[in-house]
C-alpha cells in the first residue's frame, strides 16, 4: 500500500518554524539532523498522525516560502481548535466557519507567512 510519508513546508529560518511547529502547533520532533550546507532536516509529525511534515527549503526554492500551501489540516473540532491555537498566538487569515463544500474550516498562517488550511468535513 502506497501512502504519504511527509510533505515538505519550506520555511526561512529552521529555528523560527521548529518553535512555531512544535510549541504553538504541538508537533512532536521525528528527527532534527544536519542535511548539509548548513541547514538541518527536520521532521515533525502532528499528534496522531501517519504523515509528517518537514521543515526545509532546498537551496535556489526560496520563492516558495509564504503564501498558500497545498497542505491542509484535520481535526474533530475545528472551533475549539482554531481558539486553542490563537490562545498560544498563532494568526488565523480566516475564523473557522461552515464551507461552501459543507465541513467546517479555517485559515492559519506561520511565521513565514505560509497559509494552510484547518477543516474538518464531518463537522
Amino acid at each position: 500500500m502506497i501512502r504519504v510519508s511527509f510533505v515538505s513546508i519550506p520555511v526561512s529560518n529552521q529555528d523560527i518554524a521548529l518553535q512555531f511547529y512544535t510549541e504553538k502547533l504541538g508537533f512532536e520532533v521525528v528527527t532534527d539532523q544536519p542535511f548539509g550546507n548548513g541547514t538541518r532536516w527536520i521532521q515533525l509529525r502532528p499528534p496522531g498522525a501517519q504523515t509528517d511534515v518537514v521543515l526545509f527549503t532546498p537551496p535556489g526554492q526560496a520563492e516558495r516560502i509564504g503564501g498558500y500551501q497545498n497542505v491542509a489540516f484535520t481535526c474533530e473540532d475545528v472551533v475549539g481548535t482554531c481558539k486553542l491555537l490563537k490562545e498560544r498566538g498563532v494568526e488565523f487569515v480566516k475564523d473557522a466557519e461552515r464551507a461552501n463544500w459543507g465541513g467546517i474550516e479555517a485559515i492559519f498562517k506561520d511565521p513565514d507567512g505560509n497559509t494552510f488550511v484547518l477543516a474538518n468535513p464531518n463537522e
